[in-house]
Parts: C-alpha cells; structure tokens; sequence
C-alpha cells in the first residue's frame, strides 16, 4: 500500500480552509514519509483558477509527493443535497483532477436518479483516463454493503469504483472486515481510515438513513480500548487481496500549527507501518 494523507487532517470545521498554509501541510507530509496527498476543495477544487490549480501542483510537485484523489467540490464532503450536483457537470471536477495529475475524483449519489449521470461522467471520464469514486458514507445510496453493491452493478462503468471506509460502515451497522472487503474488492479502488466508536453519549452525531441518528466519538488511530475499529481486522483483510492503492490518513483533527501536524502524522505513519511488522 501506498500512504497518503489528506488535508481534512488541518481542514477548519467549515471544510472550506485549511487552518494551515498547504504548502507547509506538503513539507510536513513529505518529510513524515508519505508519498502522496489527498486534495479536497478547501485547497484546490472547481472553484479554484487555472492558475491556482497549477500553483498547488507546482507546491505538490515540489515536495515530491502525488495527489492519489480529489474532491473537487465543497458540496461533496458535505454532504449536502448538492452534492450529486457535480455528476451532472463533471468537466470542471475531471479538470482539476487533470491538472494536479490525479486520476481518482470521488463523487456523491444521493438518489437513483443520479445513476444516469453517474454514468455519463464515467464515460466522459474515461475519455481522460480517470475513474470516479464513492466513499461509504451514512446518508447517501452508499451505506450498506449490499445495496452499495447493487448500485455498482447497476452504474456498470469499469471506471466506477469505491473508497473503503470502515468507520463508515461500522456506523451504519456493517460489516466491513475481511469478507467485506472481499465481496467489494472489484470496485476496490482507494482506501480511507478512521476510527470512533458508537456510543450514546456522544458528543457527536451522524444521521444514517438505514439507522437513524449515531451518536459517535471520535478515538485515536491507536486506542487500545478495543471500542473502536478493528484495524488488525481492517489491513490483514487488505493484505489478503493485496490491495496495492493508496491508505489515506482521513481523519479529521482541526490541526492548527505546524508542529502538532508534524507530529501527528508522523505518529499515524508509524502506526500504519506496525501493521507491516
């Protein structure tokens, strides 16, 4: 696996900024070890100029890192009603992508009547040689294994895959161990990881559509409570498909100086690294 961090590590609660500059965020990714960067539209997205958009390539470049996926829209991270907007003018999304020289754009389907268009970005997509991706995510048509499946099928695009999330799975009450990983392994095309853990008292909360409100509270990649996630779970299952993509450092901390940054990410990259041992 390839290690990649994203920026929502220092994204500001708005998920519209970042709380500090990107280019000291690629310093600190390159020096911890990671090779790539996952771009969300707080830095560079479709409303970014052409010269900002190369500007950020030229700060990448620079650091000597990749971008492994964008998110070129600030309604997809949110979430929102608009964020299927974006299958419908996907031009702008494959741009951005294009110019900082990845070739994964996630995307959101809310309804079915989004599959068409999803549809018709995946060919406009292929055109460019780039593939459209969907994170399990609570409030979307990707929440549950099966049905998220079944939307696979149906979209039918070879360049259509998933963002394996299981933070998001264990919230809405899936499996997302091996045999999850197994079954979603022909659309498996990057990879995410937090951690929390269902509980009652919060503080936070995720409305699911198949489980309604989650209370939730974030923990520590490496709590040792065992209320979280199952991580020995979560890459010997990757291991046994060889999964060969991009592990993405994804959860959100609301880091705001440079030195915490530094240190955390490089703790992260040391706990990934344990699970290679």
């Amino acid at each position: 696996m390839k290690l990649s961090l994203s920026v929502r590590i220092a994204e500001a609660a708005c998920k519209t900024r970042l709380n500090i500059p990107f280019p000291q965020v690629a310093e600190i990714a390159a020096a911890a070890g990671y090779s790539a960067l996952c771009m969300r539209a707080s830095v560079a997205g479709v409303q970014s100029s052409q010269a900002e958009l190369e500007e950020i390539r030229g700060i990448v470049d620079q650091a000597g890192l990749v971008v492994s996926m964008v998110t070129a829209d600030l309604n997809i991270p949110q979430n929102n009603d608009q964020a299927p907007q974006a299958l419908r003018h996907i031009e702008p999304s494959l741009h951005v992508a294009e110019v900082l020289g990845s070739q994964l754009v996630r995307v959101c389907l809310k309804t079915m009547d989004d599959i068409p268009y999803a549809q018709q970005a995946c060919d406009l997509a292929a055109e460019r040689g780039i593939q459209l991706v969907h994170q399990f995510h609570p409030a979307c048509l990707f929440e549950e294994l099966d049905k998220s499946i079944a939307v696979l099928k149906q979209i039918d695009r070879p360049n259509f895959g998933l963002i394996y999330e299981p933070a998001s799975l264990l919230m809405c009450g899936q499996d997302y161990g091996k045999n999850a990983i197994r079954e979603i392994l022909p659309w498996l095309r990057n990879a995410y990881v937090q951690n929390l853990v269902v509980t009652d008292e919060g503080p936070d909360h995720l409305e699911t559509w198949c489980l309604g409100d989650r209370p939730f509270r974030l923990l520590p990649y490496w709590d040792e409570s065992g209320q979280g996630i199952d991580f020995t779970e979560v890459f010997s299952g990757l291991k046994a498909v060889d999964y060969q993509g991009f592990m993405t450092v994804h959860q959100a901390e609301g880091i705001v100086t440079a030195d915490d940054a530094y240190a955390y990410v490089t703790r992260c990259r040391n706990w990934i690294d344990s699970f290679s041992s």
